[in-house]
């Protein structure tokens, strides 16, 4: 009875020992898949301050939590499910959506950029929307944009672990999505409400709290729209290296083959070769992203002019 005993205990703790092992291994699966997604992260917090550019400062954080909220509810109900289930029954589906997602990215990108040129900005809330309406045409914007650098961040994170069994998978994905909405919107709510930490700041006793403050102040807006630069081109960088590595992988092999042979021929320049490589592939990709994203304004502006007679009375 005894010697049952202690070989249901040894059974249980080898059990044990095969759990923690696994959790292990499934924390730093986790790790990896979040540090290969890093770029598009990076992106990802550079675009989220500008839809709350402007906004009164009581209605940043809410906006922020409900952008949080339709991120990580994008992740897990939609991005993850979809990303399994193609990655078990037709990984070769994948390719294709994401640059579909791209190519949205690209227009986004480079509707703002034409926005800028004209001094119009197509993507700001109707003047007819007040209030809850406007929040919630910019939230939805917001969540939209986020749909697709999500996308990525999944999908990237899903190839880095591509090799566990399901279960593991599914749980290093979920850690990755909890994880990095968290990272993302964790520092974006930081950068918005940096003003008011500022402003708190210059009402201290101390002289140096004071000139603190008072720079951050004067700082944060000039910070946030350059955010919104750095924003616009993350969509055209990201959207346009999605594409071009894409059309890699479906066999059309010489736009990305111009790309590496250009990253070749600077890769071994003493010191600063990988900066440079990563420079003219950061630049190709948000040129080719423009460009393809300016196809799509001027089709799109071309059916809404098309439209827009289509209605007019004859």
């Amino acid at each position: 009875m005894s010697a049952g005993l202690f070989g249901l205990l040894d059974d249980v703790a080898a059990i044990a020992r095969m759990a923690a092992a696994s959790v292990d291994d499934i924390g730093a699966a986790a790790g990896r898949a979040t540090a290969k997604a890093a770029g598009v992260v990076i992106d990802d917090t550079a675009v989220t301050p500008q839809y709350v550019h402007g906004i009164a400062a009581e209605r940043e954080l809410p906006i922020i939590k409900r952008i949080a909220i339709g991120s990580l509810r994008n992740k897990l109900l939609f991005i993850l499910p979809a990303a399994l289930l193609l990655s078990q029954f037709v990984p070769w589906l994948l390719t294709p959506i994401l640059m579909l997602g791209a190519t949205y990215l690209c227009y986004e990108g480079a509707e703002k950029v034409w926005s800028r040129i004209t001094g119009h900005d197509a993507h700001a809330a109707p003047v007819a929307e007040k209030g809850e309406d406007a929040e919630k045409y910019m939230v939805t914007g917001a969540i939209r944009t986020d749909f697709i650098l999500s996308a990525e961040i999944m999908v990237i994170a899903l190839n880095e672990v591509a090799d566990q069994p399901f279960l593991p998978r599914l749980i290093i994905l979920v850690v990755v999505a909890l994880v990095i909405t968290a990272a993302v919107y964790g520092v974006v709510a930081g950068i918005v409400k940096m003003d008011d930490v500022g402003l708190s700041l210059t009402q201290r006793s101390s002289a140096f709290a004071q000139r603190l403050g008072l720079g951050l102040v004067r700082g944060m807006p000039h910070l946030l729209s350059a955010l919104s630069t750095i924003g616009t081109a993350a969509m055209l960088w990201v959207g346009g290296h999605i594409l071009l590595v894409g059309t890699d992988e479906l066999g059309w092999h010489a736009p990305y083959g111009v790309v590496h042979h250009w990253e070749e021929a600077v890769h071994h320049v003493g010191g600063v070769g990988g900066v440079l490589a990563w420079l003219i592939n950061t630049a190709a990709s948000a040129v080719i992203g423009l460009a393809v994203g300016a196809v799509v304004v001027a089709i799109m502006h071309l059916a809404q002019r098309v439209k827009g007679r289509s209605r007019q009375p004859s």
